[in-house]
């Protein structure tokens, strides 16, 4: 079971739009605690010139990742391994974004699916 990955429970800006906007947008406060979802190993840690700015990637095994965009902060090294709840950054307003916000996306076996079937 994935958790939610930070406190706010506001969805902002885009939603899920498979082959336009592979995840979902939270909107929070820059600095905001960013949680792991789950158990797993950083295989990303670091700045992103695909518009994601400050990016994680976690790799839950099984074939499922999370990817963690616009931080404001990385607490994480690539990898590092972490537990569910772990604090692994914040929320930020970094590469192409229009406010603070985090973007988050989850993927099995490399297909983007909507977190908010998986994420609680």
């Amino acid at each position: 079971t994935f958790i939610w990955p930070t406190t706010s429970r506001l969805i902002s800006g885009y939603h899920f739009v498979p082959g336009v906007h592979p995840a979902i947008d939270i909107g929070g406060s820059e600095g905001n605690a960013i949680y792991a979802s789950d158990s797993g190993v950083v295989v990303y840690a670091g700045w992103s010139n695909y518009g994601y700015g400050n990016l994680i990637v976690l790799d839950h095994g099984n074939g499922w990742q999370t990817a963690y965009a616009h931080l404001s902060a990385i607490y994480v090294s690539c990898g590092q391994s972490v537990y569910q709840g772990d604090v692994i950054g914040a929320l930020g307003n970094t590469g192409n974004s229009t406010g603070p916000h985090l973007h988050f996306e989850m993927s099995i076996n490399g297909v983007k699916v909507n977190p908010l079937d998986f994420a609680q």
